[in-house]
């Protein structure tokens, strides 16, 4: 089975790249099973049911989010009402939407998980890796379950898809929006990459204007973030996932331009 996860979509023109991009991959590589971080892909930062929809409606078939899911208040409602958006599962349990989701393909099926890491980003938030293990005894949970650790730091990235090896079908990482080097197969069959990087503006800093994050650096002052202007990628990484064991049997990293 081929599974494409792709890096964090942003914005409108991000989603747009990704509409005119993404049909003609699935043919030409054989996907099974789409899934993208949709938590920056409407304008101004956040997801809302529009970008959501935008995104699904492109070829999209499990969107996963991260640190940016709740800026937009729109979209709760819209996150407990469909399955096919996850939030990170180490949020509290009263916040709006749930961080699995079990994709009914027919003749297999496949776990989405979604979770977000402490290291630089919010260390109240329950143990990502105590979370997995609660989640890895859902009942009926499928073969296949793939993992986006939506995180900062690059060691626990990697700690994490040491700690998930050979209990998952992949982990890739999302949120730096930088495409890194080390797609692999780990040890014990777990597909790994530290982060499937971006889908939006090339000629940006994380796709926003890099002149505005310049001057939030020398100024140090609050700067309005506008996303950036001119050519686009679409990021991510491609798992051929083995449907009887459910383990990985190679990555393949993408940047299409």
């Amino acid at each position: 089975m081929q599974i494409l996860c792709i890096g964090d979509v942003v914005g409108s023109r991000g989603c747009n790249f990704l509409r005119r991009h993404l049909p003609a991959l699935r043919r030409t590589k054989g996907i099974d099973v789409v899934i993208a971080n949709g938590e920056n892909s409407s304008d101004g930062n956040g997801i809302t049911p529009a970008s959501a929809g935008h995104l699904f409606d492109s070829g999209v078939d499990v969107i996963t989010t991260g640190n940016h899911t709740y800026r937009r208040r729109e979209v709760y409602d819209y996150l407990d009402e469909t399955d096919a958006i996850v939030r990170p599962a180490n949020f509290p349990p009263d916040a709006p939407g749930h961080g699995l989701t079990v994709l009914d393909l027919g003749r297999t099926r496949v776990a989405v998980i979604n979770l977000m890491g402490a290291v630089y980003l919010d260390e109240h938030l329950a143990c990502p890796f105590r979370t997995l293990d609660a989640l890895l005894k859902t009942p009926d949970l499928p073969k296949i379950c793939l993992v986006d650790f939506h995180a900062e730091a690059t060691g626990e990235k990697r700690a994490f898809g040491y700690y998930a090896d050979g209990r998952v079908s992949a982990v890739f990482g999302t949120h730096t929006h930088v495409q890194t080097a080390d797609e692999t197969v780990l040890p014990h069959g777990t597909g790994y990459i530290t982060d499937a990087g971006m889908t939006g503006p090339i000629e940006s800093v994380l796709g926003v204007k890099a002149e505005l994050v310049i001057k939030k650096q020398l100024s140090k002052m609050p700067v309005r973030f506008d996303f950036a202007d001119g050519d686009c990628k679409m990021d991510g990484v491609l798992f051929d996932i083995d449907e009887k064991t459910g383990l990985c049997r190679s990555a393949e990293r993408l940047s299409i331009r």
